[in-house]
């Protein structure tokens, strides 16, 4: 078995035959469609409230786009807010200096736990390695690449009724379902692959089936909650002053922690074999249990109301009053 698991090189009839062409550029056409797909709806989105134009000239136009984007024509003391937040945030010299301070500890902490628990999913590498991964359970080639085919459909549908009902369903809530969509799946998979599998390689075509649909209900839960809500959320919580520090953070974590995985993924596959799986769903377990405690729901809460969000907190609020009656001294002076 040690043998089968180390052998994970993509065999050379990928590289040969017709059919095996198509299907493996309907792996990738598959992987092109969803980023068009997320880039075409990025241009229906109105322009964020936080980037209106505070200038008088263009005053009236930013303030008739913030009733279009909150759907009523009482949006004064929120644009004034916006206003004098934008005005504020604009005296920041240094942004990575001020993310460091007590008072933006939660925007700190969130700026790298979210990336990096939206890569220890294991989506990236599992959704990369998917022809490989089905190859070694025993599926023919075409078999395994339709299948990689599958799980991004599977993504992609989950992701577009993601948008359609996050505002209505919450953050939170579709953290925890999609929680537990990549937890069980996980779990059960790796319960068939460390008993079924063997040391000659290869599942019957019934748990092959099982193994497919579970990699698809794992690619749904993805894409219904970390996938779009991993940058979502992101751009909800942290304030003007600080956004393109705690963007940069966030990004260069993502970019760090995909390739970290990338690089690792085979040796860990031939080091933990099927408990590979049990790895990426002790992860998923964490990160649901971090969001329920420590993560604020963001529905409807408009950015300049979020520091309000955090001083409420049961546990964040000790570092946000410390850090803003801190900073307050230090204003004073003696």
């Amino acid at each position: 078995m040690h043998r089968q698991w180390r052998s994970l090189i993509l065999p050379r009839q990928l590289r040969h035959g017709e059919h095996q062409r198509w299907l493996g550029m309907a792996t990738f056409a598959s992987t092109g469609c969803r980023s068009c797909l997320r880039s075409h709806r990025v241009g229906a989105i109105p322009s964020r409230n936080t980037q209106l134009s505070c200038s008088t000239r263009r005053a009236g136009k930013s303030q008739e786009m913030l009733q279009k984007i909150r759907g009523t024509n009482d949006v004064e003391a929120e644009f004034d807010d916006l206003i004098t937040a934008s005005n504020a945030s604009k005296n920041i010299k240094h942004p990575f200096k001020k993310i460091l301070t007590r008072k933006y500890r939660p925007q700190l902490v969130m700026s790298v736990a979210i990336p990096f628990f939206q890569q220890v999913t294991g989506i990236s590498v599992i959704s990369f390695y998917a022809p490989i991964l089905f190859l070694t359970i025993g599926s023919g080639v075409s078999a395994s690449l339709m299948s990689s085919v599958v799980l991004g459909l599977a993504g992609t549908g989950t992701t577009l009724l993601s948008a359609l009902i996050v505002d209505r369903q919450g953050r939170k809530a579709l953290f925890q379902i999609g929680g537990i969509m990549m937890f069980v799946p996980q779990m059960l998979i790796g319960g068939i692959m460390a008993a079924k599998l063997g040391d000659q390689g290869g599942l019957s075509k019934a748990y092959g089936v099982l193994v497919l649909i579970m990699m698809c209900i794992y690619s749904a839960g993805f894409g219904l909650s970390w996938g779009p809500l991993g940058w979502l959320v992101t751009s909800e919580i942290f304030p003007l002053e600080i956004r393109s520090a705690a963007q940069s953070i966030n990004v260069a974590t993502s970019f760090l922690t995909t390739f970290i995985f990338a690089q690792t993924f085979l040796s860990m596959l031939c080091c933990f074999k099927a408990s590979i799986f049990f790895f990426f769903a002790a992860w998923v377990a964490v990160m649901t249990a971090f969001v329920y405690a420590f993560l604020p729901e963001t529905k409807d809460v408009p950015i300049e109301k979020m520091e309000k969000i955090w001083r409420e907190h049961w546990f964040w609020k000790r570092f946000v009053d410390d850090g803003a009656e801190y900073e307050g001294n230090k204003t004073e002076g003696p």
